[in-house]
Protein backbone atom coordinates (compact mmCIF):
# COMPACT_ATOMS: atom_id res chain seq x y z
CA UNK A 1 0.00 0.00 0.00
CA UNK A 2 1.44 3.43 -0.85
CA UNK A 3 1.81 5.98 1.85
CA UNK A 4 -0.20 9.23 1.31
CA UNK A 5 1.53 12.39 0.11
CA UNK A 6 2.73 14.91 2.64
CA UNK A 7 -0.14 17.74 2.30
CA UNK A 8 -0.22 20.60 4.31
CA UNK A 9 -3.95 21.32 5.55
CA UNK A 10 -6.24 23.96 4.52
CA UNK A 11 -8.71 26.12 6.82
CA UNK A 12 -12.13 26.45 5.06
CA UNK A 13 -13.69 29.74 5.07
CA UNK A 14 -16.32 31.69 3.12
CA UNK A 15 -16.20 35.18 1.86
CA UNK A 16 -19.49 37.26 0.76
CA UNK A 17 -18.88 40.25 -1.14
CA UNK A 18 -21.15 43.01 -2.49
CA UNK A 19 -20.38 41.91 -5.89
CA UNK A 20 -18.04 40.12 -8.24
CA UNK A 21 -15.31 44.04 -7.63
CA UNK A 22 -17.49 44.90 -4.11
CA UNK A 23 -16.96 45.29 -0.55
CA UNK A 24 -16.41 42.48 1.73
CA UNK A 25 -19.87 41.78 3.38
CA UNK A 26 -18.70 38.82 5.56
CA UNK A 27 -15.69 36.76 6.33
CA UNK A 28 -15.12 33.79 8.69
CA UNK A 29 -14.67 29.90 9.31
CA UNK A 30 -17.54 28.15 6.56
CA UNK A 31 -18.68 25.77 9.70
CA UNK A 32 -16.59 26.17 13.04
CA UNK A 33 -17.87 30.06 14.52
CA UNK A 34 -15.43 31.63 16.60
CA UNK A 35 -12.51 30.29 15.06
CA UNK A 36 -9.84 32.77 13.37
CA UNK A 37 -8.68 32.50 10.16
CA UNK A 38 -4.82 33.15 10.11
CA UNK A 39 -2.05 32.70 8.19
CA UNK A 40 -1.22 29.64 5.77
CA UNK A 41 -3.63 28.16 3.09
CA UNK A 42 -6.80 28.86 3.00
CA UNK A 43 -10.06 27.65 0.91
CA UNK A 44 -12.57 29.68 0.70
CA UNK A 45 -16.56 29.58 -0.91
CA UNK A 46 -17.50 33.20 -2.60
CA UNK A 47 -20.48 33.96 -2.08
CA UNK A 48 -22.20 37.18 -3.95
CA UNK A 49 -24.95 38.82 -1.02
CA UNK A 50 -24.97 35.39 0.00
CA UNK A 51 -25.38 33.33 -3.33
CA UNK A 52 -22.76 30.85 -3.54
CA UNK A 53 -20.63 31.33 -6.60
CA UNK A 54 -16.89 30.32 -6.65
CA UNK A 55 -14.15 28.54 -4.48
CA UNK A 56 -10.63 30.12 -4.14
CA UNK A 57 -7.48 28.35 -2.85
CA UNK A 58 -4.89 31.08 -1.55
CA UNK A 59 -2.04 31.74 0.83
CA UNK A 60 -1.85 34.49 3.54
CA UNK A 61 0.91 36.30 3.51
CA UNK A 62 2.63 37.20 7.67
CA UNK A 63 0.80 39.91 8.75
CA UNK A 64 -2.01 40.50 5.86
CA UNK A 65 -5.53 41.09 6.69
CA UNK A 66 -6.58 37.20 5.80
CA UNK A 67 -10.17 39.29 4.23
CA UNK A 68 -8.54 41.73 2.11
CA UNK A 69 -6.19 38.52 1.08
CA UNK A 70 -9.03 36.42 0.04
CA UNK A 71 -11.12 39.36 -1.07
CA UNK A 72 -7.96 40.59 -3.36
CA UNK A 73 -7.82 36.70 -5.16
CA UNK A 74 -11.66 36.30 -5.32
CA UNK A 75 -12.52 39.41 -7.51
CA UNK A 76 -9.04 38.36 -9.39
CA UNK A 77 -10.99 35.17 -10.28
CA UNK A 78 -13.87 36.63 -10.69
CA UNK A 79 -12.49 38.94 -13.51
CA UNK A 80 -11.70 36.30 -15.58
CA UNK A 81 -14.57 34.58 -15.40
CA UNK A 82 -17.84 36.21 -14.20
CA UNK A 83 -20.50 34.18 -12.89
CA UNK A 84 -23.73 33.40 -13.69
CA UNK A 85 -26.40 35.86 -13.08
CA UNK A 86 -29.45 34.88 -10.26
CA UNK A 87 -32.16 33.06 -11.91
CA UNK A 88 -35.85 33.73 -11.21
CA UNK A 89 -37.98 33.16 -7.62
CA UNK A 90 -39.71 30.17 -7.86
CA UNK A 91 -42.26 30.59 -5.29
CA UNK A 92 -42.91 29.24 -1.63
CA UNK A 93 -41.23 25.78 -1.69
CA UNK A 94 -43.45 22.64 -0.50
CA UNK A 95 -44.12 20.48 2.45
CA UNK A 96 -41.00 18.67 2.84
CA UNK A 97 -39.59 15.27 4.43
CA UNK A 98 -35.85 15.66 5.41
CA UNK A 99 -34.79 12.12 6.04
CA UNK A 100 -31.55 11.38 7.33
CA UNK A 101 -29.97 7.51 7.56
CA UNK A 102 -27.81 6.88 10.05
CA UNK A 103 -26.05 4.19 12.73
CA UNK A 104 -24.18 4.63 15.82
CA UNK A 105 -22.85 7.78 14.72
CA UNK A 106 -24.74 10.38 17.58
CA UNK A 107 -22.14 12.93 17.98
CA UNK A 108 -22.24 13.85 14.04
CA UNK A 109 -25.98 13.19 14.13
CA UNK A 110 -26.53 16.09 16.74
CA UNK A 111 -24.37 18.46 14.45
CA UNK A 112 -26.50 17.58 11.22
CA UNK A 113 -29.67 17.81 13.07
CA UNK A 114 -29.08 21.02 14.27
CA UNK A 115 -28.26 22.97 11.01
CA UNK A 116 -31.03 21.06 9.67
CA UNK A 117 -33.63 22.22 12.43
CA UNK A 118 -32.55 25.75 11.53
CA UNK A 119 -33.76 25.81 8.19
CA UNK A 120 -35.66 29.02 6.54
CA UNK A 121 -37.71 26.25 5.01
CA UNK A 122 -41.38 27.40 5.91
CA UNK A 123 -42.69 23.56 6.20
CA UNK A 124 -40.75 20.94 7.03
CA UNK A 125 -40.48 18.01 9.10
CA UNK A 126 -37.15 16.03 10.02
CA UNK A 127 -37.02 11.66 10.16
CA UNK A 128 -34.24 9.80 11.58
CA UNK A 129 -33.93 6.62 10.56
CA UNK A 130 -31.55 4.42 13.04
CA UNK A 131 -30.63 1.57 10.58
CA UNK A 132 -29.86 -1.79 12.33
CA UNK A 133 -28.95 -0.24 15.61
CA UNK A 134 -26.12 -1.89 18.06
CA UNK A 135 -27.11 0.54 20.81
CA UNK A 136 -29.79 2.93 22.05
CA UNK A 137 -27.70 6.21 21.67
CA UNK A 138 -29.54 7.26 18.58
CA UNK A 139 -33.14 6.87 19.70
CA UNK A 140 -32.25 8.50 23.14
CA UNK A 141 -30.59 11.63 21.06
CA UNK A 142 -33.54 11.98 19.17
CA UNK A 143 -36.39 11.53 22.14
CA UNK A 144 -33.91 13.44 24.44
CA UNK A 145 -32.93 16.56 22.46
CA UNK A 146 -35.30 17.12 20.13
CA UNK A 147 -39.12 16.14 20.76
CA UNK A 148 -41.73 17.01 19.32
CA UNK A 149 -39.22 18.61 16.32
CA UNK A 150 -37.77 15.05 15.09
CA UNK A 151 -39.06 11.98 14.09
CA UNK A 152 -37.66 8.42 14.66
CA UNK A 153 -38.05 5.37 12.54
CA UNK A 154 -35.93 2.04 12.96
CA UNK A 155 -34.90 -0.19 10.30
CA UNK A 156 -33.63 -3.44 11.31
CA UNK A 157 -32.37 -4.67 7.78
CA UNK A 158 -28.62 -2.85 7.47
CA UNK A 159 -28.20 -0.69 4.31
CA UNK A 160 -28.52 2.64 3.35
CA UNK A 161 -31.08 2.29 0.38
CA UNK A 162 -32.92 0.57 2.77
CA UNK A 163 -32.82 2.54 5.46
CA UNK A 164 -34.03 5.53 3.03
CA UNK A 165 -37.46 3.76 2.08
CA UNK A 166 -38.13 2.79 5.69
CA UNK A 167 -37.95 7.03 5.85
CA UNK A 168 -40.01 7.06 2.33
CA UNK A 169 -43.07 4.72 4.03
CA UNK A 170 -43.11 7.51 7.13
CA UNK A 171 -42.20 10.46 5.49
CA UNK A 172 -45.57 13.15 5.31
CA UNK A 173 -43.91 15.90 3.11
CA UNK A 174 -44.89 16.43 -0.76
CA UNK A 175 -41.36 16.65 -1.13
CA UNK A 176 -38.84 14.15 0.10
CA UNK A 177 -35.53 15.52 1.12
CA UNK A 178 -32.02 13.42 1.77
CA UNK A 179 -28.73 14.26 3.47
CA UNK A 180 -26.29 12.50 5.62
CA UNK A 181 -25.66 12.32 9.16
CA UNK A 182 -21.81 13.75 8.16
CA UNK A 183 -22.99 17.08 6.79
CA UNK A 184 -23.91 20.63 8.31
CA UNK A 185 -26.66 22.36 5.98
CA UNK A 186 -26.09 26.01 4.96
CA UNK A 187 -29.49 27.74 6.80
CA UNK A 188 -30.85 28.06 3.15
CA UNK A 189 -30.19 24.90 1.86
CA UNK A 190 -33.59 23.23 2.15
CA UNK A 191 -35.30 26.03 0.58
CA UNK A 192 -33.14 26.37 -2.28
CA UNK A 193 -33.50 22.87 -2.38
CA UNK A 194 -37.51 22.09 -2.98
CA UNK A 195 -38.58 25.82 -4.65
CA UNK A 196 -37.78 24.39 -8.15
CA UNK A 197 -40.56 21.72 -7.77
CA UNK A 198 -43.35 24.51 -6.96
CA UNK A 199 -42.44 25.85 -10.32
CA UNK A 200 -41.95 23.07 -12.66
CA UNK A 201 -44.70 20.22 -12.36
CA UNK A 202 -42.25 17.82 -14.43
CA UNK A 203 -39.72 17.60 -11.96
CA UNK A 204 -38.78 14.96 -10.23
CA UNK A 205 -35.47 15.30 -8.77
CA UNK A 206 -33.08 17.86 -7.37
CA UNK A 207 -29.51 18.12 -6.38
CA UNK A 208 -27.40 20.65 -4.60
CA UNK A 209 -23.78 21.36 -3.81
CA UNK A 210 -21.59 20.00 -1.40
CA UNK A 211 -18.66 21.56 -0.26
CA UNK A 212 -16.23 20.11 2.08
CA UNK A 213 -16.43 21.16 5.89
CA UNK A 214 -12.74 20.27 6.94
CA UNK A 215 -9.31 20.11 5.04
CA UNK A 216 -6.85 18.80 7.41
CA UNK A 217 -5.65 15.64 6.35
CA UNK A 218 -4.27 14.56 3.05
CA UNK A 219 -7.27 12.24 2.36
CA UNK A 220 -9.07 14.40 2.90
CA UNK A 221 -7.55 17.47 0.72
CA UNK A 222 -6.42 14.71 -2.15
CA UNK A 223 -10.53 13.55 -2.57
CA UNK A 224 -11.80 17.67 -3.02
CA UNK A 225 -9.32 18.36 -5.34
CA UNK A 226 -9.82 15.54 -7.78
CA UNK A 227 -13.40 16.18 -7.74
CA UNK A 228 -14.64 16.06 -4.46
CA UNK A 229 -18.91 15.62 -4.57
CA UNK A 230 -19.14 19.24 -5.82
CA UNK A 231 -20.37 20.10 -9.48
CA UNK A 232 -19.89 23.44 -10.01
CA UNK A 233 -22.06 26.44 -9.70
CA UNK A 234 -24.33 26.69 -12.58
CA UNK A 235 -27.73 25.61 -12.05
CA UNK A 236 -28.54 22.95 -14.79
CA UNK A 237 -31.53 20.90 -15.77
CA UNK A 238 -31.64 17.48 -17.16
CA UNK A 239 -34.67 16.49 -19.14
CA UNK A 240 -35.27 12.94 -20.85
CA UNK A 241 -36.73 14.58 -23.76
CA UNK A 242 -33.88 16.26 -24.69
CA UNK A 243 -30.56 14.22 -24.11
CA UNK A 244 -27.59 16.61 -23.64
CA UNK A 245 -24.95 16.20 -26.41
CA UNK A 246 -22.19 16.25 -24.26
CA UNK A 247 -23.25 12.99 -22.21
CA UNK A 248 -22.85 10.01 -24.45
CA UNK A 249 -24.21 7.46 -21.72
CA UNK A 250 -27.01 9.99 -20.67
CA UNK A 251 -29.07 9.02 -18.46
CA UNK A 252 -26.56 6.39 -17.37
CA UNK A 253 -24.44 9.05 -16.30
CA UNK A 254 -25.89 9.54 -13.30
CA UNK A 255 -22.88 10.79 -11.10
CA UNK A 256 -22.53 13.89 -12.73
CA UNK A 257 -26.22 14.49 -11.75
CA UNK A 258 -25.60 15.44 -7.96
CA UNK A 259 -24.83 12.99 -4.96
CA UNK A 260 -26.70 11.39 -2.16
CA UNK A 261 -26.04 13.61 0.91
CA UNK A 262 -28.00 16.67 -1.11
CA UNK A 263 -31.08 15.16 -2.73
CA UNK A 264 -34.50 15.43 -2.82
CA UNK A 265 -38.07 13.70 -4.95
CA UNK A 266 -41.09 14.19 -5.53
CA UNK A 267 -42.58 11.95 -3.27
CA UNK A 268 -45.02 10.27 -5.16
CA UNK A 269 -42.28 9.58 -8.09
CA UNK A 270 -40.18 7.90 -6.18
CA UNK A 271 -43.01 5.46 -4.69
CA UNK A 272 -43.56 4.89 -8.08
CA UNK A 273 -40.33 4.36 -9.12
CA UNK A 274 -39.94 2.01 -6.35
CA UNK A 275 -38.19 4.10 -4.21
CA UNK A 276 -34.14 2.90 -3.83
CA UNK A 277 -32.91 -0.81 -4.68
CA UNK A 278 -32.56 -2.44 -1.19
CA UNK A 279 -29.62 -4.24 -2.73
CA UNK A 280 -27.50 -1.27 -3.48
CA UNK A 281 -25.83 1.55 -1.25
CA UNK A 282 -23.78 1.49 2.11
CA UNK A 283 -24.03 -1.19 3.69
CA UNK A 284 -24.54 -4.22 1.43
CA UNK A 285 -21.73 -5.79 -0.67
CA UNK A 286 -22.71 -3.65 -3.31
CA UNK A 287 -21.01 -0.50 -1.40
CA UNK A 288 -22.96 2.06 -3.04
CA UNK A 289 -25.06 3.34 -6.30
CA UNK A 290 -28.21 3.45 -4.41
CA UNK A 291 -28.48 7.40 -5.58
CA UNK A 292 -27.26 7.00 -8.85
CA UNK A 293 -29.97 4.02 -9.38
CA UNK A 294 -33.03 6.33 -8.19
CA UNK A 295 -31.80 9.03 -10.58
CA UNK A 296 -31.52 6.94 -13.23
CA UNK A 297 -35.12 5.76 -12.55
CA UNK A 298 -36.63 9.01 -12.38
CA UNK A 299 -35.26 10.29 -15.52
CA UNK A 300 -36.31 7.00 -17.09
CA UNK A 301 -39.71 7.37 -16.23
CA UNK A 302 -39.84 10.75 -18.13
CA UNK A 303 -39.42 13.51 -15.24
CA UNK A 304 -36.79 16.03 -15.36
CA UNK A 305 -33.61 16.43 -12.73
CA UNK A 306 -32.47 19.90 -11.75
CA UNK A 307 -28.81 20.68 -9.98
CA UNK A 308 -29.04 24.02 -7.98
CA UNK A 309 -25.57 24.71 -6.37
CA UNK A 310 -27.41 27.43 -3.91
CA UNK A 311 -28.82 24.67 -2.49
CA UNK A 312 -25.55 23.85 -0.50
CA UNK A 313 -24.05 21.34 2.34
CA UNK A 314 -20.89 20.86 4.09
CA UNK A 315 -19.84 17.50 4.23
CA UNK A 316 -16.97 15.67 6.84
CA UNK A 317 -14.75 14.09 4.17
CA UNK A 318 -13.11 10.82 5.82
CA UNK A 319 -9.91 11.49 7.62
CA UNK A 320 -7.54 8.62 6.85
CA UNK A 321 -5.63 6.64 4.04
CA UNK A 322 -7.25 4.01 4.64
CA UNK A 323 -11.18 5.49 4.21
CA UNK A 324 -9.85 7.15 0.99
CA UNK A 325 -8.56 3.66 -0.53
CA UNK A 326 -12.18 2.29 0.65
CA UNK A 327 -13.85 4.85 -0.88
CA UNK A 328 -11.81 4.95 -3.98
CA UNK A 329 -13.25 1.34 -4.29
CA UNK A 330 -16.36 2.12 -2.91
CA UNK A 331 -16.80 4.51 -6.00
CA UNK A 332 -16.12 2.01 -8.57
CA UNK A 333 -18.33 -0.87 -7.33
CA UNK A 334 -21.25 1.16 -6.84
CA UNK A 335 -20.90 2.48 -10.16
CA UNK A 336 -20.83 -0.88 -11.84
CA UNK A 337 -23.52 -1.81 -9.05
CA UNK A 338 -26.27 0.85 -9.99
CA UNK A 339 -26.15 -0.03 -13.54
CA UNK A 340 -26.53 -3.65 -12.69
CA UNK A 341 -29.61 -2.67 -10.60
CA UNK A 342 -30.93 -0.41 -12.97
CA UNK A 343 -30.30 -3.28 -16.04
CA UNK A 344 -31.75 -5.84 -13.54
CA UNK A 345 -34.75 -3.90 -12.81
CA UNK A 346 -35.45 -2.38 -16.32
CA UNK A 347 -34.86 -4.30 -18.78
CA UNK A 348 -36.07 -2.21 -21.61
CA UNK A 349 -33.43 -0.06 -20.71
CA UNK A 350 -30.76 -2.44 -21.86
CA UNK A 351 -30.65 -1.85 -25.58
CA UNK A 352 -30.67 2.18 -25.01
CA UNK A 353 -27.37 1.10 -23.15
CA UNK A 354 -25.69 -1.25 -25.49
CA UNK A 355 -26.16 1.30 -28.22
CA UNK A 356 -24.38 3.92 -26.28
CA UNK A 357 -21.80 2.18 -24.45
CA UNK A 358 -19.28 2.19 -26.96
CA UNK A 359 -19.40 6.31 -27.29
CA UNK A 360 -19.52 5.90 -23.32
CA UNK A 361 -16.59 3.86 -22.76
CA UNK A 362 -14.29 6.23 -24.92
CA UNK A 363 -15.43 8.85 -22.80
CA UNK A 364 -14.97 7.17 -19.28
CA UNK A 365 -11.78 6.15 -20.76
CA UNK A 366 -10.57 10.03 -21.61
CA UNK A 367 -11.91 11.30 -18.47
CA UNK A 368 -10.16 8.47 -16.26
CA UNK A 369 -6.66 9.26 -18.25
CA UNK A 370 -7.03 12.90 -17.78
CA UNK A 371 -7.08 12.11 -14.16
CA UNK A 372 -4.20 9.55 -14.03
CA UNK A 373 -2.04 12.34 -15.19
CA UNK A 374 -3.68 15.52 -13.44
CA UNK A 375 -2.10 17.69 -11.03
CA UNK A 376 -4.89 19.74 -10.02
CA UNK A 377 -5.35 22.04 -7.41
CA UNK A 378 -8.76 22.27 -5.12
CA UNK A 379 -11.44 22.70 -8.20
CA UNK A 380 -12.24 26.58 -9.10
CA UNK A 381 -9.02 27.90 -7.06
CA UNK A 382 -5.74 29.33 -8.06
CA UNK A 383 -2.77 30.06 -6.60
CA UNK A 384 -2.40 27.03 -4.88
CA UNK A 385 -0.11 23.43 -4.81
CA UNK A 386 -0.72 20.81 -7.35
CA UNK A 387 -1.11 17.20 -5.79
CA UNK A 388 -1.11 14.55 -8.38
CA UNK A 389 -4.04 11.49 -8.22
CA UNK A 390 -2.05 8.49 -6.81
CA UNK A 391 -2.38 6.06 -9.91
CA UNK A 392 -3.35 3.16 -7.47
CA UNK A 393 -6.42 4.70 -6.10
CA UNK A 394 -7.63 4.92 -10.07
CA UNK A 395 -6.50 0.88 -9.39
CA UNK A 396 -8.54 0.11 -6.61
CA UNK A 397 -11.61 1.86 -8.41
CA UNK A 398 -11.50 0.03 -11.52
CA UNK A 399 -11.04 -3.24 -9.30
CA UNK A 400 -14.46 -2.31 -7.38
CA UNK A 401 -16.34 -1.80 -10.83
CA UNK A 402 -15.38 -5.47 -11.53
CA UNK A 403 -16.47 -6.54 -8.08
CA UNK A 404 -19.97 -4.33 -8.08
CA UNK A 405 -22.40 -6.51 -10.22
CA UNK A 406 -21.15 -9.43 -8.14
CA UNK A 407 -21.99 -7.49 -4.31
CA UNK A 408 -24.81 -6.40 -6.28
CA UNK A 409 -25.69 -10.54 -6.71
CA UNK A 410 -24.78 -10.94 -3.26
CA UNK A 411 -27.11 -8.23 -1.74
CA UNK A 412 -30.09 -8.85 -4.02
CA UNK A 413 -30.11 -12.19 -2.36
CA UNK A 414 -30.30 -11.05 1.33
CA UNK A 415 -33.12 -8.68 0.49
CA UNK A 416 -35.01 -11.58 -1.58
CA UNK A 417 -38.46 -10.98 -0.73
CA UNK A 418 -38.19 -7.42 0.93
CA UNK A 419 -41.21 -5.02 -0.81
CA UNK A 420 -41.58 -1.06 -0.60
CA UNK A 421 -42.39 -0.51 2.55
CA UNK A 422 -44.87 2.08 1.62
CA UNK A 423 -46.97 -0.74 -0.46
CA UNK A 424 -50.40 -0.43 0.58
CA UNK A 425 -50.28 3.25 1.34
CA UNK A 426 -53.81 5.08 -0.30
CA UNK A 427 -51.15 7.76 -1.35
CA UNK A 428 -48.38 5.85 -2.63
Amino acid sequence: MENPPSIPPLQVAQLDLDGPEGTVLGFGPATVPGVEIGGGEVYTLVRLRGRPVATVVCRIPPGKNAADAVAAEARALLARSAPEPPGPGFGRPPRTSVVIATRERADQLARALDSVLAQDHPDFEVVVVDNAPLTAATRELVEGKYPGRVRYAREDVPGLAIAHNRGVAVADGEIIAFTDDDVIADPHWLTALTEPFSADPGLGCTTGLILPAVLGTPAQILLESHGGFAKGFAPRTWDPAAPPAGEPLFPFTAGSFGSGANMAFRAGVLRDAGGFDPATGTGTPARGGDDLYAFVRVLAAGHRLRYTPEALVWHHHRETWQDLRNQAYGYGAGLTAYLTAVLVRRPALLPSLLRKLPRGLAYARSITAHRDSAETAVPGAHGAQDYPWPRHLSRLERRGMLAGPIGYAKARRRVRGVRPPWAGRTDA
